[in-house]
């Protein structure tokens, strides 16, 4: 793993002049591209709440997109090491914020990872690992709020493919 300080380089471009740029709050939209290199870009809006397009990526979607993809990436790396080998990892995260005159922030971000391992895997190891991934999650250390994570962990049937 390579140690020290990495650079995330992010452009963000405004596509919602309607011809006469913020000229009243109403008078504007929320969209813009996120682009970073040759990656593809990512249509981006504010959320509905806040006169965004529900079609298009928010910035608080990405926040719990961002904390559950970090998650996972170490709970897979600590598997490999340990011998847990993972067929399936589907995470149905949550986050919450709160939005009063004072200003918004998030309260909390639940992961809910749904994993399965190969038969004859240790379930109670493959639990305790998520806790290992969280302390390591580097967007988990980064935040002011708490990210609980509820995992399951299924095993899977010892029943061969041929015989289903």
């Amino acid at each position: 793993m390579a140690h020290g300080k990495h650079i995330y380089r992010v452009s963000v471009q405004w596509t919602g002049n309607k011809g006469s740029g913020t000229s009243g709050y109403r008078e504007y939209g929320r969209d813009h591209l996120i682009r970073a290199g040759a990656k593809p870009d990512i249509p981006g809006s504010a959320d509905p709440a806040f006169r965004g397009d529900a079609a298009r990526w928010n910035p608080e979607d990405l926040l719990v997109a961002a904390a559950s993809a970090c998650h996972k990436l170490w709970y897979l790396h600590l598997c490999a090491d340990a011998g847990v080998r993972v067929l399936s990892y589907v995470d149905d995260a949550v986050g919450a914020m709160a939005d009063d005159p004072a200003g918004g922030r998030f309260t909390d971000i639940v992961l809910r990872p749904r994993v399965t391992i190969a038969a004859g895997g240790d379930a109670e190891l493959a639990a305790r690992l998520h806790h290992a991934a969280h302390e390591k999650c580097y967007i988990a250390n980064s935040v002011n709020f708490p990210i609980r994570c509820e995992p399951v962990i299924d095993i899977e049937s010892a029943v061969e493919p041929a015989e289903r």
